[in-house]
């Protein structure tokens, strides 16, 4: 599985989703390769990923993209990005 975590400008904010992303799939013991992207990189990279985690403000940035794009609202809530990994999971 790869994931692609987004922010603006990709550097700390997208390494800081990256790094909590690990923990909850780690907590979850779901294998997968998790990137750090900008808003630039990530339109590319979300073309051959599963799973986009980004902000509200850049979801539609990402574009049109066979990954799921996930809205994560806290970068530093663990649990949320567990729950919202879990459920784009399910479907």
């Amino acid at each position: 599985m790869k994931i692609v975590a987004v922010c603006g400008m990709g550097i700390g904010t997208s390494v800081l989703l990256k790094m909590n992303a690990e923990k909850a799939l780690r907590a979850m013991d779901v294998d997968a390769d998790v990137e750090a992207a900008d808003i630039g990189i990530a339109r590319g990279a979300a073309r051959t990923a599963d799973i986009v985690l980004t902000s509200a403000e850049l979801a539609e940035e990402v574009g049109d993209v066979p990954a799921k794009v996930v809205v994560i609202n806290n970068f530093t809530d663990v649990n949320e990005i567990t729950e919202k990994l879990e459920q784009s999971m399910e479907r």
